[in-house]
């Protein structure tokens, strides 16, 4: 009997993202949806009564191409939308205004840390649906629904079944909320706000390479974590059936968070299920190539660059480099205190470190006020370099292994021998003229 071990999870993700625009995504009702009175942003186009017309919004498709741009994707010259037709109680058309076959965006990818690449294999756009409202009314199960989120623009990235674990699940997707976030007022990615959703597509292959002739889709995650709960149990799941020679039913799954569990919620659609054709209502849209490279100028750097040049500019370690690009705005706040530094002869390394290691709130101090603190502080530390130069040798001496580490190419070694004459000088040691102290020792400079 083949054991859970021996099975490879053949991973792909949608993730849905609400854009921040102030309208809807085919009419002028406003957007915003979260905490507000049920059924008060509506108009006849977002509940779908006979004889309204949709109208797109062009902001909207703009930052959709600049989310595909952004996710490493061609954008297409030419793109349309279709209906997609499926009965549910929140779509109140009946179908839902996507896209099928001429999408926005087309073959992007995801670098992981680890250097594996995940492909994306189209970013469209479309609308979001109504909110079901489960609870109890005079003593009775109702389900009652709020069309204020119905017709909000919603666009939809689709990776490739390349991710093969939850963990790379999880890089994954905390890797396109980052960038998507990079794109400033675009959209907050936020969960608990409902703005970022997120859905499983899982298989079990028996070897590598190997397309399963199934999937199941799990739905209703709302949480990085609960999707690494979902594929675990999910995975569990498949190779207890595929065990006893049964092949896991199509179907779309929804995660319990309570039991940490995936029920059947429907059989597994088709594309033919849906029934696509092109939006009568809407002309097919047209981009030029110029208007394609306007978008590309205007895209911000985003956070692997940007990690990529503070460890080249600023000398710092991967992992400062990591932490301090992890938001836009943190980033902003490291290259303002840098420029602040140049002008008081502080060290970049010495502002990232404060940063980092106090949290520093960029809302609480500004960079110039963190600059002259630390400058204050380094007033009486041990410059002289005859006497940072002994303490050095001596914490090379003591840790052989630290400096075998660095010599070795292992960088971050540096950090702990700093550290060792950090002790040794009882914390008065400058870390700036160390640092440089030590590097020549190790290179053999002096």
């Amino acid at each position: 009997m083949k054991q859970k071990k021996d099975y490879i999870p053949v991973i792909g993700l949608e993730i849905h993202v609400e854009l921040k625009t102030n309208s809807k995504m085919f009419c002028s009702c406003s957007a915003d949806h979260f905490r507000v009175k049920p059924n008060t942003h509506t108009c006849p186009v977002c509940l779908g009564l006979p004889g309204s017309l949709p109208v797109p919004n062009r902001k909207a498709i703009k930052w959709c191409q600049k989310i595909g741009l952004a996710l490493g994707g061609r954008l297409k010259k030419f793109s349309k939308f279709d209906r997609k037709n499926y009965f549910y109680p929140d779509l109140p058309k009946g179908y839902q205004i996507s896209q099928y076959d001429q999408p926005l965006s087309v073959k992007g990818e995801v670098k992981l840390t680890s250097g594996k690449r995940i492909g994306i294999t189209r970013v469209h756009m479309e609308e979001d649906t109504g909110k079901l409202i489960h609870k109890k009314l005079k003593s009775q199960s109702v389900s009652l629904i709020d069309f204020n989120r119905s017709g909000v623009p919603l666009v939809e990235i689709v990776s490739e079944p390349d991710i093969s674990s939850a963990e790379e699940a999880d890089e994954f997707l905390k890797i396109v909320q980052q960038i998507i976030r990079y794109l400033q007022k675009i959209s907050d990615c936020d969960m608990e706000k409902g703005s970022m959703r997120l859905e499983v597509n899982l298989s079990l292959a028996q070897s590598e390479g190997d397309l399963p002739d199934y999937k199941v889709e799990v739905k209703n995650i709302n949480s990085f974590r609960f999707v690494r709960k979902a594929i675990e149990h999910e995975s569990e799941r498949q190779a207890s059936l595929l065990n006893q020679g049964i092949t896991p039913t199509q179907e779309t799954r929804g995660y319990d968070e309570k039991s940490g569990r995936t029920k059947s919620q429907r059989s597994k659609e088709q594309v033919d299920d849906y029934r696509y054709f092109p939006e009568p209502d809407i002309p097919p849209m047209k981009f030029s190539q110029k208007e394609i490279d306007q978008l590309k100028v205007n895209l911000p750097e985003l956070p692997r660059q940007k990690r990529e040049r503070f460890e080249k500019v600023y000398q710092l370690t991967t992992d400062l480099a990591r932490i301090l690009t992890k938001t836009r705005e943190l980033a902003e706040y490291f290259e303002r205190a840098a420029i602040e530094a140049k002008k008081n002869q502080v060290a970049h390394l010495e502002i990232a470190k404060e940063i980092v290691n106090r949290k520093i709130n960029p809302n609480l101090i500004t960079a110039n006020q963190l600059v002259l603190r630390i400058k204050r502080k380094s007033s009486g530390l041990i410059k002289a370099k005859k006497t940072l130069a002994s303490l050095a040798k001596n914490a090379i001496k003591t840790s052989p292994s630290v400096a075998r580490d660095y010599r070795a190419g292992k960088t971050q070694a540096l950090d702990r021998l700093i550290g060792e004459v950090m002790k040794l000088s009882k914390g008065k040691a400058s870390p700036q003229t160390t640092r440089q102290i030590l590097v020549e020792l190790l290179q053999g400079k002096v």
